[in-house]
């Protein structure tokens, strides 16, 4: 199971471009994998700690979907089971970490000039009117 965080800060959301597989180098919401033991929420505020720098608070779950990651002869590799969860803004400075290539702020207008991952793009759209 893996766990996001949707993030906004003076009208830019939080995102990443991921390092490694599922989506390797789309832009998308930050996080990672949920720990034995940990909650939903506490486990978004360590994973975008560790992949942007960012302290957040999270909330309540805003998506939940699958990745399904299959080899060249269709066996299935990897099922990941996602919850992305809303988030407030506490503190910190934006820097790539852990298996981010880059981490940023990113604008409306800047949206439509990256890689993202449609996922990602239908939530903000949907969900939060972004862009």
């Amino acid at each position: 199971m893996a766990v996001g965080a949707v993030v906004f800060k003076n009208d830019r959301v939080l995102m990443v471009r991921r390092g490694k597989p599922p989506a390797e180098g789309l832009w998308a919401i930050p996080g990672g994998s949920v720990e034995l033991g940990e909650t939903l929420q506490k486990a978004a505020e360590r994973e975008i700690f560790e992949e942007t720098g960012v302290r957040i608070q999270a909330a309540e779950p805003v998506l939940t979907f699958d990745v399904l990651d299959r080899d060249e002869a269709g066996r299935v590799r990897f099922h990941y089971v996602i919850v992305d969860l809303a988030a407030r803004f506490v503190g910190g400075e934006v820097r790539a970490g852990d298996d981010a290539l880059e981490a940023r702020w990113v604008s409306r207008r800047a949206m439509g000039d990256l890689a993202v991952n449609q996922v990602t793009r239908k939530l903000l759209k949907e969900r939060f009117a972004f862009p």
